[in-house]
This record gives structure tokens, sequence and C-alpha cells, in this order.
């Protein structure tokens, strides 16, 4: 009976052994499952940039020079950063149609994968901003006063008071912001498209291009109402002139003929 004492098993062997594996498994999932993740997303990468340089080579370079490095046609893409192929590309405005002053908004030739693609592309060639996350231009957490003071502070000069737009010199302009996808505005604002200063998050912080972008999606909504009536496009004192102008000075006009009119007729009888 001694003897079978002796050999009997502790009974917190088996939750020893059971930790024991559960440690070794642990460990080597630690070992080798980041390492497999990381190099699939390495490959991925890789072939996003190598398809990325496929659809450069045809759409781009003879613009924009075969290493992205510019040419008299375009300028050089190095350091542009991923946030400003998404915007150029998504928004239409490249691959041009033609040159001019101004390369107008039109509709993408490129679907999504290939403009991730060509970002990738671009990013490899220099460090630059990247494409925003959703979370930093939704409306969440946005504070729409703050927004419509930073806008006319910074923006309205150019874009007018609701982000209608407007006339610049030498044939330039400024497109109107209505009906822009969030994610395009947020990234106008980190890369500074053609004649647009960039605004770093040193000069305008996330929050503070989030607070922006809810702003103008306030004053530009499908619900947003007009308090004063007609706005007439609000494009300000320009258009409230003219049709103070033409209709007021018209009906000024309208009255006086009449009047006289009148006093002819009365003069007579």
């Amino acid at each position: 009976m001694k003897k079978l004492s002796a050999r009997r098993r502790h009974p917190l062997a088996a939750l020893v052994v059971l930790l024991f594996a559960l440690a070794v498994t642990g460990g080597l999932y630690a070992a080798f499952a980041p390492a497999d993740k990381a190099q699939a997303d390495d490959t991925a990468q890789s072939l996003a940039i190598k398809e990325g340089k496929k659809l450069y080579a045809v759409g781009c370079a003879s613009c924009h020079g075969t290493g992205g490095q510019g040419t008299t046609d375009g300028p050089s893409l190095v350091g542009v950063g991923a946030a400003a192929v998404d915007f150029q590309v998504g928004t239409g405005r490249m691959p041009a149609q033609q040159p001019g002053a101004q390369v107008p908004r039109k509709k993408p030739i490129y679907n999504n994968a290939q403009r991730e693609q060509l970002a990738a592309y671009v990013a490899s060639l220099g460090a630059g901003p990247t494409i925003p996350e959703k979370s930093q231009y939704n409306s969440e957490g946005a504070d729409i006063a703050k927004g419509g003071e930073l806008f006319r502070t910074n923006c309205a000069q150019c874009h007018n008071f609701t982000g209608k737009g407007g006339a610049l010199t030498d044939g330039k302009f400024a497109p109107t912001l209505e009906g822009v996808d969030p994610k395009h505005i947020y990234e106008a604002m980190q890369t500074g498209p053609q004649n647009m200063p960039s605004f770093g998050d040193g000069s305008l912080s996330k929050q503070n291009k989030k607070d922006i972008i809810a702003y103008l999606g306030a004053v530009n909504g499908d619900e947003s109402e007009s308090p004063g009536g007609l706005d007439l496009g609000g494009l300000g004192p320009v258009s409230e002139g003219l049709f103070g102008y033409i209709f007021g000075l018209g009906a000024l006009v309208a009255v006086a003929i009449w009047v006289a009119a009148r006093t002819t007729k009365a003069k007579k009888s």
C-alpha cells in the first residue's frame, strides 16, 4: 500500500502540465504569427507599389517624369504623399484632360483599387501626407460653430463664406465645395492643391480640419436653411447687389413711367 501511494500523482500536476502547454503554444504563436502577418502586409504593399508603377507609367509619366521627378509639363511628385494622389485622382483632376490655368474637377477614370495602387507607388518615392481615416473627417465630435469661424478666417477669401467658390486672377478660380467628399476636403487642406495653400497640423490641427468640414456640411447640406430668404447662390454682395440693381432699379423706372403717364393724362383732361 505504501508503494502504491508513492506512485500516486499530485492533484495539481495536471494543472501544471496544462499551463506549461499553453505557455509553449502562446510563445510559438508570438514568435511566428506576427512575423507571418508582417510578411503578408509587406508582400501586399510591394504588390500595390508594383501595380501602381505600371499605372503611373501609362497615365502619369509623360508629364511627371518616369521617376516622379517632374518635367516642364508637370511638377515633381517626390514627397507629395498618398493623400495628394487620392485627392487629385479621386476628384478626376488627374490625369489632366488638357493644360490650362487650372485643372477642373471631372469624373474619375481610375477605380478605388487603382487609385490606392497609384497612391502606394507615389508614396514610395518620398514620405508625405497619408490618406486620412474616416474618423478624421466625419462630423462626430466636431464643433460646427468653431468650424465656421476657422473657415471665415482661412478660406472664405477664396471659397466664399459658404464654400460656393469664387474667381481668382489669371483665369484661376476657387472651386465650389458643395457636394465634395469630406475626405477630399481634408486632403485638400493637407496637401494644398494647385492655387490653394497647404494647412499642416501646425496651422490647422486635425480637430480644426474636422470642424471646418462639419461646418461646410451644415451650410451646404440638404437640410440647411437660409433664414434670410433666398440665398441667391450664397455668393455674397455681388449677387445681392446685382439683384437689387436689376429688380430694384427696374421697379423704380416702371413706377416713374406709370406716374408720368398718369400725370400727362390728368393734364390733358
